[in-house]
């Protein structure tokens, strides 16, 4: 067949299945089908499934390799009756919106979920409403999606009871947006999970982590806010990421954190908050990372520095009324702090250039006191601690000498 004829072919079968597509309707009486399992298994691939308002008591709902359009009338809900999946999807270009789903099964030897996505390319999730969810949308090994627009919620009582709300596995440019994510295990979920786009997310009151991603590269993640969580956020084992213009809110607790860096590499930080949490940045294993223009405000310890964390710079940052802006493991230093504004600064600035004339130690020697003793915190407001906070600035003993903000702002920084 010479190619004029195989391209000619091709249009004839393109066109050929666009002229056969057609809108199946479901609903409870009057239309194609009553039920939307046997509607899926009727249906082929290009045809638009239209479900009208209603309650439909269906769960595994299975898609195999059809390409298929599926939403749903306002008032629209699937009870999987605790009965497992709502919809087991294995395809190229499908779309699934505008439906509630709930009661899904609760199991501790299977991920069941409202929506199971598998090897699945070219996918869009949107306006779906999962309630009382075990998992909200399982996504393996597929790639090219995008997941908006979705309100998921759980009841578990313990994490081991409870999934994770979006949860992407092996999965590439996956877009997930505008997403309320509350009451799971983990509001959003990524392992394996490379160049995909995490943005305006709502992630609340979940009982680990309100993301949470390890082994994912070159992704992005920015203007979602993470509040209250059990852990607020975690990032592990990950290289090149961006992180900009998120709220790390309200995560607080003995082992609690704005979010957690262990093993980062190659990352950007830049206009985030972190606000009333119990450490805002818990920093562990990471290396040539940038803060820039980020506030830290009203946190327990705005920064904490564990082991093996090289050439990382903070410059231009707002560190608002921490206890403590920076806590150090160590002696010594490879990291550089320049130009941050530190309300705790008590310098002045004669030459009136914006930078104050003496250099700013964040470490406080109390700081270090308490990371070996705990307990000694009840101190934290006595003139003692201010008398021995002054006499390791004066000369340095225990924390890295060379751990100094030689240009703090005088005024904060705005962006």
């Amino acid at each position: 067949m010479n190619p004029k004829t195989t391209i000619s072919f091709l249009l004839f079968l393109f066109s050929t299945c666009f002229v056969f597509a057609k809108t199946i309707t479901i609903c409870k009486t009057g239309c194609d089908f009553n039920s939307i399992k046997t509607a899926v298994g009727s249906s082929k691939s290009g045809d638009s499934l239209f479900i009208k308002t209603g309650l439909y008591k269906e769960s595994n709902i299975v898609i195999y390799k059809k390409s298929l359009y599926i939403t749903g009338e306002k008032g629209t809900v699937i009870d999987t009756q605790n009965k497992g999946y709502g919809f087991s999807v294995e395809a190229t270009d499908i779309i699934i919106k505008n439906l509630t789903i709930k009661n899904i099964e609760v199991s501790y030897t299977k991920e069941y979920a409202a929506i199971l996505l598998f090897k699945s390319y070219d996918f869009v999730i949107e306006n779906i409403r999962v309630e009382r969810a075990f998992f909200g949308f399982l996504v393996q090994k597929s790639k090219d999606g995008i997941i908006k627009n979705n309100t998921i919620s759980g009841e578990g009582k313990a994490e081991a009871d409870s999934g994770n709300a979006i949860h992407l596995w092996h999965c590439e440019n996956v877009k997930v947006l505008n997403n309320d994510v509350r009451r799971m295990r983990d509001g959003i979920y990524l392992e394996f999970g490379n160049s995909s786009y995490i943005a305006n997310n709502y992630s609340t009151q979940n009982m680990r982590y309100g993301l949470h991603f390890m082994f994912s590269n070159d992704n992005t993640y920015e203007n979602n806010t993470f509040e209250a969580n059990g852990a607020g956020v975690a990032v592990m084992f990950s290289k090149r990421i961006k992180m900009f213009n998120n709220l790390f809110k309200k995560n607080w607790g003995t082992a609690s954190y704005g979010i957690l860096l262990k093993e980062i590499n190659d990352a950007e930080l830049q206009h985030n908050i972190f606000e009333d949490n119990t450490i805002g940045v818990n920093a562990d294993g990471t290396n040539r990372i940038t803060f820039t223009e980020n506030t830290f405000k009203n946190n327990g310890y705005a920064i904490k520095v564990h082991g093996a964390c090289y050439d990382n710079i903070y410059s231009k940052n707002n560190f608002l009324h921490n206890s403590f802006d920076l806590s150090y493991s160590g002696k010594l230093n490879s990291n550089k702090f320049e130009n941050n504004y530190w309300s705790n600064y008590t310098g002045y600035d004669l030459d009136k250039d914006g930078i104050g004339d003496v250099p700013y130690r964040p470490v406080k020697l109390f700081s270090y006191l308490v990371n070996r003793t705990p307990e000694s915190i009840v101190l934290l407001r006595s003139l003692f601690i201010d008398l021995i906070n002054f006499s390791e600035k004066v000369s340095p003993v225990f924390t890295p000498e060379n751990l100094i903000d030689n240009k703090p702002l005088m005024h904060k920084v705005t962006w």
